[in-house]
């Protein structure tokens, strides 16, 4: 295992990957990168169902390749799940009032639905799954979370997504106001990275 082929083409998400993952000594594709085209339809009724179920179909296409037959696939599924709004969006995150939605429109209609809610009731989290699929058949996955409180107005540039509107009261800002590294320190998608790098490091 010298590669790593991350199912995403998300160049977002394949900055914080690289840099978290850096110092594994593996080079790592994004699925794009690997030339490996497939549109997998993630029906998992969970984060990390969406996640292995990624992973294991991005591997079989991966083995298939001279180049990329012994690379570890991984892939995650993330989104944001608001206490107040029964866990919503959750695994529909991303299609959340249709897949072309702007964040923009998106994130100010989630602060609409919470108008008048106090901050003890605006909870919410980040979470992401990310599972590993290995060139001998063998799967992982693994969770990590960030806690947090949804705002009440869009702010910050750093972040994408949920990002302007994921306040973390113990840091006094969005998570999209946080420099690059301490969001990948204190990420949901940096907990479940490093969680997944320990597993990388023991194969």
């Amino acid at each position: 295992m010298d590669k790593i082929i991350f199912a995403t083409g998300n160049e977002h998400k394949m900055v914080e990957i690289r840099m978290i993952l850096a110092d594994l000594g593996m080079e790592i594709l994004s699925q794009k990168e690997a030339g490996i085209q497939a549109d997998v339809v993630e029906d998992g009724t969970t984060f990390e169902e969406n996640a292995l179920i990624k992973a294991i179909e991005i591997a079989k296409l991966a083995a298939e390749l001279p180049e990329y037959k012994d690379a570890v696939v991984l892939a995650d599924d993330s989104g944001l799940e608001i206490d107040y709004l029964n866990k919503e969006p959750g695994i529909y995150s991303a299609r959340y009032m249709g897949e072309d939605t702007s964040y923009d429109i998106k994130n100010n209609h989630l602060i609409e639905r919470l108008e008048g809610v106090p901050d003890e009731k605006r909870t919410a989290r980040f979470v992401c799954a990310i599972a590993a699929a290995f060139p001998n058949g063998d799967s992982k996955v693994v969770r990590g979370t960030m806690e947090g409180i949804i705002g009440y107005q869009i702010a910050g540039e750093n972040g994408f997504g949920y990002d302007p509107i994921f306040y973390l009261p113990e840091y006094g800002c969005t998570s999209a106001e946080l420099s690059p590294e301490k969001k990948n320190e204190l990420s949901h998608r940096g907990a479940g990275l490093r969680k997944m790098r320990a597993i990388l490091e023991e194969r």
